[in-house]
C-alpha cells in the first residue's frame, strides 16, 4: 500500500527511515495523474529502488487570471493509480506546510526561464523552481524524473540544478501522446468536443516543420512559418507562440546547426492553454 506523508514531518521521518543504500527517485506532479504521469513512476521503478510521488497544487506557478481554482484535484483516483503500481510514498502536502506564513525567500533563474512560456507567464517559473527545489531539499532524491512536453521547465530545472550545486540526477521522460497525436496533459479536460478535435493540429504543425527539417531545411524562419501554416486554417487555435530554440540554452535560432532544435509551441483553445514540442537534429 502507498504510504500518504501529509506534512514535512511525515516526509522527513519517513526519508530517514530509508536504508542508505537505497537508491530514491521523486516523481513532482499538480496531481490529475494520466498516463503521462504515470510513465514516468514507470521509469522511477525501473531506475530506483524506492518511488516518491509528490501531489501539490502549487499556487506560486500560477497568475492571477490563471485556472488555480478549478484545477483539477481527483485526489481518489490519483492514489488509486499509485497504489495499483505500487508506488511506494506519496508526498501530499498543504500550502502552509511549504510556505509558512511569512514565507519570502524564493528561487528565480534568469535565462532559460526568460523566453517561450515565461515571456508569457510572469513568475511562473520563480514558482517551478522554488517549489521543486523545497521537494529536492526534503526528500533528498537521487533521481528526479520529469515530463519533456514542459521541455522548458526540464530547461529551468537543469539548470537550476547545475548552478545551485543539487546532488540529483535530472531524467526527462518522452512525451506521451493520445492516438490522434494530442500530448497528454492534465488539462486537456477542459477542451470542449470541437476544442478537443482541433487541439492534435499543434503536434501536426511541430510534424510539418520536422519534415522540412528533414527534406533538408534549416532556417529558422522557413520551419516556423511551415508550422504556422498547418495552424492558419483552424480557427479555434490561437497561437501564442510558435518557435525554434537551441534545446539547451532556450536561446533564438536563426539556422539550425549540429546541437538540433527545440521546436515549441503554445496555443489557446478556447480559454485552455496547450504546449507541446519536438526535437529535431
Amino acid at each position: 500500500m502507498t504510504q500518504v506523508l501529509r506534512s514535512v514531518a511525515e516526509l522527513r521521518s519517513w526519508r530517514k527511515a530509508l536504508p542508505p543504500q537505497q537508491s530514491l527517485g521523486l516523481v513532482p506532479t499538480m496531481g490529475a495523474l494520466h498516463r503521462g504521469h504515470m510513465s514516468l513512476v514507470e521509469l522511477s521503478q525501473e531506475r530506483c529502488d524506492t518511488t516518491l510521488v509528490s501531489i501539490f497544487v502549487n499556487p506560486l506557478q500560477f497568475g492571477p487570471s490563471e485556472d488555480l481554482a478549478k484545477y483539477p484535484r481527483p485526489l481518489e483516483a490519483d492514489l488509486a493509480l499509485l497504489e495499483a503500481v505500487g508506488v511506494d510514498a506519496l508526498f501530499l502536502p498543504g500550502t502552509s506546510d511549504l510556505y509558512p506564513p511569512g514565507a519570502s525567500t524564493f528561487v528565480v533563474e534568469e535565462s532559460v526561464s526568460a523566453p517561450l512560456c515565461g515571456a508569457f507567464r510572469p513568475g511562473h517559473f520563480r514558482g517551478v523552481a522554488t517549489v521543486v527545489l523545497k521537494l529536492f531539499n526534503l526528500s533528498q532524491p537521487h533521481v528526479a524524473f520529469f515530463g519533456q512536453k514542459d521541455a522548458q521547465q526540464c530547461a529551468v530545472i537543469e539548470r537550476m540544478v547545475r548552478d545551485l550545486d543539487v546532488p540529483v540526477e535530472i531524467v526527462r521522460g518522452p512525451i506521451v501522446r493520445e492516438s490522434d497525436g494530442l500530448a497528454l496533459s492534465s488539462r486537456n479536460v477542459y477542451l470542449n468536443p470541437a476544442e478537443r478535435a482541433a487541439a492534435p493540429r499543434l503536434f501536426e504543425s511541430l510534424n510539418a516543420a520536422q519534415a522540412a527539417y528533414a527534406a533538408g531545411e534549416r532556417r529558422a524562419d522557413r520551419l516556423v512559418a511551415a508550422g504556422r501554416a498547418v495552424l492558419a486554417s483552424e480557427p479555434l487555435i490561437r497561437v501564442q507562440y510558435w518557435e525554434v530554440r537551441d534545446p539547451v540554452s532556450l536561446d533564438e535560432l536563426e539556422r539550425i546547426g549540429e546541437g538540433g532544435a527545440l521546436l515549441a509551441v503554445a496555443a489557446h483553445l478556447g480559454a485552455t492553454r496547450l504546449i507541446d514540442n519536438i526535437v529535431v537534429g
